[in-house]
């Protein structure tokens, strides 16, 4: 195994060596030829299935793509990067380049990076042209998909340009904004700031150089902040007496903090302000990572602003020049900015006027499609995530809802069962030669950091033990299944891990050495006892317990098993509390995550809410429309009422928004229990297909196809439906206002089809017509108010590649031929079939169930011999704007539609 990574490493060495030198790629019978030849050295021989392998390996690597995002640009863009490009030398971005490519970053990705931090950079303000401007900038990524990377590119490129100052507001915690001036040292300083500020010895000797700094240690830029400690304006004051004295750029990584703010303007303005009106000369850029948190202006309902919001304002006014660029993954708050007044969207300072730009993650990316979306639906029933576990078990031993003095005697069951999982991982890990990789697991399950600490303490027990019952008796052979604490162990190999190559008989003979050094840490606001620093060749083996610090921007380093307990509906906030996104290269089929039922069917829908925003994005930029209209476009989506809401929660106002169905597929996923509401609503399918031709007049797989049915049908089927209140996007008096828009125009005449399987059990004609239903697992959940949840937690009635039908067969042969030249997969998104739909589709769906999850569910007596009916469209792109509908927003209609927020955390 070490002749292997030895190996691998040293091809991969002069690989890099060839790309730097600007070589051409290796073909893979070149690649393997090279392989071969270091195999002879005797220090690095393989056999020839290790060289194969070895080759598999890097073109993995190597085969990984980035696409170059979307742009949407303000009206008075006026290029001047590409005039600019003579007298610029690109010093800060070749070395950080360099250091990419030598970090291991796929040569595609890294050019990618290089392409979008061009364009971005190119929409900022010129900063060698004199007058004054301000530039406002959003760039839209994905949770944990290297944001911090790409603003650490572009941050070397405006420094490269002529920006003299620049400043990076990091997160609202202390953890957070250290982590990220650790990686401005790496990307872009080059020194280690934090020694440099302790050590006299490291400043003497020149020692401290780390990441750019190794690669070429010149041209240093000077920090005013360090690992250690934000930015002092009595430490600012002392070394200099302004940024003119300066010949390097000058970068500070601050805390968004409104005392930081302070500060930070104050010195600003008492040292390096020229003139009456006390602004700095020196252009500056503005980097605001996770723009969405503490910088939005939540307080317009009272004519006010927020103090951080106001106090980025003012930064940006002490500037004669300077450019804002708000980073988040989540940016649908910034959007928001004013959902009442589409006239004052842009008089708000920090909407992003002059551009938005979307990132596309790279093909590798563990994002929210690959764990909540990327499982399907069947015809025979809800597929499993590989990835996703639910807990049922947590009631008795730790509530989803608890108060701050709940004492933890115990730990779920669940909880116990990842913990075994995770050790298992870290040690398949090391098999797999990762022994000096990092390997984490996540427990966010309170917001208290009085009880983060009882679990951490429970947990801590629960691994004393484990790794005590290993060290006694994994040399016991087979015996060693005599104890329990193996036995257990064995039971979450057979259940998760057996079907991989790793043995049982090779896991069990180098556990001991694996998890023997695992710790237990807390990460919160009283305790970070985070670190993966340290001397040595192993990696750290690290159970992180916490709750906010641990839900936002915090980089776990190798997380591999997450344990999830949180209680939030806030989409935002929940895609961020979302750390196991990433990268999770050659051990992505070990990772796992446990969460409850509900949670996972809130990932899923904000997963799809986060899709069509990147699309909209896509969608706007062909058509050249602005942020101001896309911004429109996207407050228009169904799930702007989460944002509304809560701006304005226990008012009570009416709230004005957009009913925006355009390019949307809805179904009713969940829908009521009660009896005399399903006898309705299938008395309301019976009457709508009685009216439909005697004959299907189009075909499909199963079921049956009519076409250029009357949109008043549809209409009257909808006006007969027996909706709760629970989806708005489902709601029939929503959707027809919307329908009744455009009724004499594109969503005049309709495809109709009455799905089902192609075979089944029985043959059902409650409808008038024979269908063999589909079946569906059923969520327990949510009975018990009344509601069954179709497709368990995914929520999800339709089988995938169901939005084809009624489409000319050559016309999906080209969208997916279109779809596989850009991405490469032949797993087809049903988006791409509804871009190019004519026609609306309103699907019909007879359902049999069956129950998912430990409660058990009495079928027979839900059901009482009455199948279940429910309904799905396909709605083409439209012309006409949304129809304005009135929501009255307060406590209690909040409650129906999304349930009760949860609080910030107690360390928040």
């Amino acid at each position: 195994m070490s002749n292997y990574r030895s190996l691998l490493n040293t091809v991969e060495a002069a690989l890099l060596e060839i790309e730097e030198g600007n070589g051409e790629a290796k073909t893979g019978e070149e690649l393997r030829e090279l392989i071969n030849q270091f195999s002879q050295i005797p220090m690095l021989t393989v056999d020839t299935e290790s060289i194969e392998n070895i080759a598999l390996e890097i073109e993995s690597k190597h085969g990984i793509k980035a696409g170059l995002g979307a742009v949407v640009d303000g009206k008075n863009f006026e290029p001047w990067l590409d005039d600019a490009k003579a007298s610029i030398e690109p010093f800060y971005w070749d070395r950080y380049k360099k250091l990419l490519l030598r970090n291991g970053l796929p040569k595609d990705v890294v050019t990618s990076t290089d392409r979008v931090t061009e364009k971005i950079l190119g929409r900022l303000g010129n900063p060698l042209e004199n007058k004054q401007w301000d530039r406002r900038g959003m760039v839209v990524g994905h949770v944990q998909s290297g944001k911090t990377a790409n603003y650490t590119g572009l941050i070397c490129k405006a420094a490269d340009a002529g920006y003299r100052l620049i400043i990076v507001i990091a997160g609202i915690h202390n953890n957070l904004r250290d982590q990220t001036q650790k990686r401005i040292d790496e990307g872009f300083i080059g020194r280690d700031t934090g020694r440099l500020t302790t050590s006299s010895k490291s400043k003497a000797t020149g020692s401290g150089f780390i990441g750019v700094g190794r690669v070429n240690p010149n041209n240093t830029p000077v920090s005013l902040t360090n690992t250690l400690k934000d930015f002092n304006k009595a430490t600012a004051s002392t070394n200099n007496s302004g940024m003119d004295a300066y010949k390097v750029p000058v970068v500070l990584v601050i805390k968004k903090n409104s005392s930081t703010l302070k500060n930070l303007i104050d010195w600003l303005q008492e040292n390096n302000s020229r003139g009456d009106s006390k602004m700095v000369h020196q252009p500056m850029l503005l980097i605001d990572d996770e723009a969405d948190n503490a910088s939005i202006n939540t307080k317009y309902s009272k004519s006010e602003v927020t103090k951080i919001n106001s106090q980025i304002r003012d930064l940006l006014k002490t500037f004669h020049r300077c450019s804002y660029v708000g980073y988040t993954a989540t940016p649908f708050a910034n959007i928001f900015i004013d959902p009442d007044n589409e006239d004052e969207v842009l008089k708000e300072d920090l909407f992003p006027k002059d551009f938005i730009i979307g990132l596309d993650a790279p093909s590798n990316y563990f994002g929210p499609k690959k764990v909540f979306l990327d499982v399907g639906v069947s015809d025979d029933g809800e597929k499993e995530s590989l990835y996703l576990r639910e807990i049922h078990d947590n009631e008795n031993f730790l509530p989803v809802k608890h108060k701050k003095n709940y004492s933890v005697e115990a730990l779920p069951p669940s909880l116990l069962r990842a913990l075994r999982v995770f050790l298992l991982a870290r040690t398949i890990r090391n098999l797999r030669g990762q022994a000096d990789q990092h390997c984490s697991m996540l427990v966010n399950s309170s917001r208290f950091t009085g009880i983060q600490g009882q679990i951490r303490n429970r947990l801590h027990e629960a691994l004393d033990r484990i790794i005590n019952a290993v060290r006694v008796n994994a040399n016991n052979g087979e015996k060693s299944l005599d104890d329990f604490e193996m036995r257990e162990l064995h039971k979450a190999w057979v259940s998760e891990y057996s079907s991989l190559r790793e043995s049982w008989e090779e896991i069990q003979s180098t556990l001991l050495s694996s998890i023997a050094s695992a710790k237990v840490v807390e990460v919160n606001s009283r305790a970070n006892e985070l670190d993966y620093e340290g001397i040595g060749d192993k990696g750290k083996t690290l159970i992180a317990v916490g709750g906010f610090s641990l839900s936002r921007g915090l980089t776990l380093e190798g997380l591999t098993t997450t344990w999830f307990l949180r209680n939030t509906q806030m989409y935002d906030t929940l895609m961020q509390m979302g750390r196991w996104f990433g990268y999770r290269n050659k051990y992505e089929d070990l990772c796992r995550i446990w969460m409850p039922e509900k949670a996972i069917g809130w990932y899923t829908y904000i997963a799809s809410a986060t899709i069509e925003l990147h699309q909209e994005l896509k969608s706007m930029e062909s058509h050249k429309s602005t942020p101001n209209e896309f911004g429109l476009a996207v407050r228009s989506h169904p799930a702007s009422l989460l944002v509304t809401a809560r701006n304005k929660l226990g008012s009570g106002k009416k709230v004005v928004t957009s009913v925006g169905l355009s390019n949307k597929f809805t179904e009713t996923a969940r829908i009521s229990s009660d009896p005399a509401h399903r006898a309705k609503n299938i008395v309301a399918a019976q009457t709508l297909i009685s009216t439909l031709s005697s004959k299907p007049d189009g075909s499909w797989k199963s079921g049956y196809l009519y076409k250029d049915v009357s949109i008043k049908l549809i209409d009257d089927f909808l006006f007969e439906w027996e909706n709760i209140l629970i989806n708005d996007q489902t709601d029939p008096v929503l959707v027809r206002k919307y329908l009744d828009a455009r009724k004499e125009s594109e969503l005049s005449t309709w495809d109709v089809l009455i799905s089902g399987k192609q075979n089944g059990y029985e043959l059902s004609s409650v409808l008038g017509i024979p269908v063999y239903p589909v079946t569906r697992s059923i969520s327990s959940e949510d009975l018990k108010d009344s509601i069954i949840s179709i497709g368990g937690s995914k929520r999800r009635v339709s089988s995938k590649g169901i939005e084809k039908a009624g489409l000319d067969e050559n016309l999906i042969k080209s969208v997916e031929e279109k779809y596989y030249f850009e991405y490469g997969s032949k797993d087809y998104p049903d988006h791409i079939y509804r871009e190019v739909r004519k026609k609306p589709l309103f699907i019909l769906h007879l359902i049999n169930f069956e129950s998912k999850g430990k409660s058990s569910i009495d079928l027979e007596e839900l059901l009482q011999d009455m199948p279940v009916v429910a309904w799905s469209i396909s709605l083409p792109e439209s012309t006409p704007p949304g129809k304005k509908v009135e929501y009255v927003v307060n406590t209690t209609r909040y409650a129906e539609l999304f349930g009760e927020e949860e609080p910030g955390d107690e360390d928040e």
